[in-house]
C-alpha cells in the first residue's frame, strides 16, 4: 500500500534530518495494522503508543538490570504482552519492539530515539491518510 510505504519514508526522512535512527523493524508491522486494519482496537492510539512505548521501558529496564542474554531476549517479549494486556495497550509489534531493544543493548533514550518519535510519525500518517479516504475514520477511539 502506498500509505504504509510514504510512513516508512517519512521515518527515514526524518531520520536524515535529525540525525538519530528512527526506524525499528517493529514499525514495518505497525504500518499492517495502521493502514490494513485501522478499525481494528490494535491500531488504535492508546494501543499503538501505548504498546510500544511500555514495550520499549520493558527492554531498557532488562538490558540495565539483566543485560542481554537468553533469558531477557525471551523475556522481554512475555513481559510486554502481559504488561500490554494488562494496562489495555496490547499492540503485537510492541513485542518485537522490546526484543529489538534487548538485542541491541540498548539504554534509556531507546524510548525516545527512535520509539516514541517513529510511533508519533507513523500515527501522525495514519490521522492523515486513513481521514482523506472516505470510508474511514481513524482513529474509531483515542483512549
Amino acid at each position: 500500500m502506498i500509505s504504509s510505504t510514504v510512513s516508512i519514508w517519512s521515518i527515514l526522512a526524518i531520520t536524515n534530518l535529525s540525525g538519530h535512527s528512527l526506524l525499528i523493524g517493529s514499525f514495518g508491522a505497525t504500518a499492517v495494522l495502521l493502514f490494513a486494519v485501522p478499525d481494528a482496537p490494535l491500531s488504535q492510539p492508546r494501543n499503538l503508543i501505548g504498546g510500544h512505548l511500555i514495550s520499549a521501558t520493558i527492554a531498557v529496564i532488562l538490558v540495565a538490570t539483566l543485560g542481554t542474554n537468553f533469558f531477557t531476549i525471551g523475556f522481554s517479549v512475555g513481559l510486554s504482552i502481559f504488561v500490554m494486556y494488562w494496562t489495555h495497550t496490547l499492540h503485537p509489534p510492541g513485542g518485537a519492539t522490546a526484543m529489538i531493544g534487548v538485542l541491541g543493548g540498548v539504554g534509556v533514550d531507546f524510548i525516545l530515539f527512535p520509539v516514541l518519535i517513529g510511533v508519533l510519525i507513523l500515527l501522525v500518517n495514519a490521522l492523515v491518510v486513513n481521514n482523506l479516504v472516505h470510508h474511514r475514520k481513524y482513529p474509531v477511539v483515542w483512549f
